[in-house]
C-alpha cells in the first residue's frame, strides 16, 4: 500500500512540473508577443511623427479634380492604394444637397470616376514612383456626378497610409 501511495506521488509531481512548465513557456510567448506589439506601436508612431503631408493647388473642373499632393515630412510615401481620399462636394445648385465620397486608387489613366491616380510626381528623381520628402505628387481624381461650378464649400482629405492626414477646402469654377 505504501508504494502505490509513492506513485501517485510521483505521477502528482510529474503533472504539476508539465503543467508549471506549459503555463510557463505560455507566459514568456505571451510576454514576448505583447513587447513586440509595443515595439511596433512605438515605429509607428514615430513614424507619424516624422509624416506631414499638405494639399495645394485643387483645381475642380466639372468630373476632373486635379490636386497637388505635397511630401513635407521625413517618411517616403509608397503605398498608394492606401491612400484615403475623402471629398465632400456639391453637385448643383441645390446648396442642402451634397456628396460625400471615398474615393479609391487606380492605376489606370485617365481614372474611371469615383477613383483618382497618380498623374506625376515632381522632381522624381530619387525613388521613381515613390513620394519622396519634398515632392510633390499630381493626383487626378474623377468624380461623377460633377462638380457644380458655383459651390465655394466642397472639402477634399487625403490620409496616408499611417493615419496623417490634410485637409482643404476648394470651389468648384476651376480657379
Amino acid at each position: 500500500m505504501g508504494f502505490g501511495t509513492v506513485i501517485v506521488t510521483i505521477f502528482a509531481v510529474t503533472l504539476l512540473v508539465v503543467a508549471t512548465f506549459v503555463i510557463m513557456s505560455i507566459l514568456f510567448d505571451s510576454t514576448d508577443m505583447i513587447s513586440t506589439s509595443f515595439k511596433d506601436m512605438k515605429e509607428n508612431s514615430n513614424e507619424q511623427l516624422k509624416t506631414e503631408i499638405s494639399v495645394s493647388n485643387i483645381i475642380a473642373k466639372a468630373s476632373n479634380i486635379n490636386v497637388t499632393l505635397n511630401n513635407t515630412g521625413h517618411v517616403k510615401i509608397t503605398d498608394f492604394q492606401n491612400i484615403d481620399v475623402l471629398i465632400r462636394y456639391y453637385s448643383c445648385s441645390d446648396s442642402e444637397t451634397s456628396n460625400i465620397k471615398w474615393i479609391p486608387y487606380t492605376e489606370d489613366s485617365p481614372p474611371a470616376s469615383n477613383t483618382w491616380t497618380d498623374n506625376g510626381i515632381s522632381p522624381d528623381i530619387i525613388n521613381p514612383g515613390i513620394l519622396d520628402p519634398d515632392e510633390a505628387m499630381n493626383m487626378w481624381i474623377k468624380v461623377d456626378p460633377p462638380v457644380w461650378n458655383q459651390s465655394e464649400n466642397n472639402w477634399l482629405q487625403i490620409t496616408t497610409p499611417n493615419g496623417v492626414s490634410a485637409s482643404s477646402y476648394f470651389n468648384g469654377n476651376g480657379a
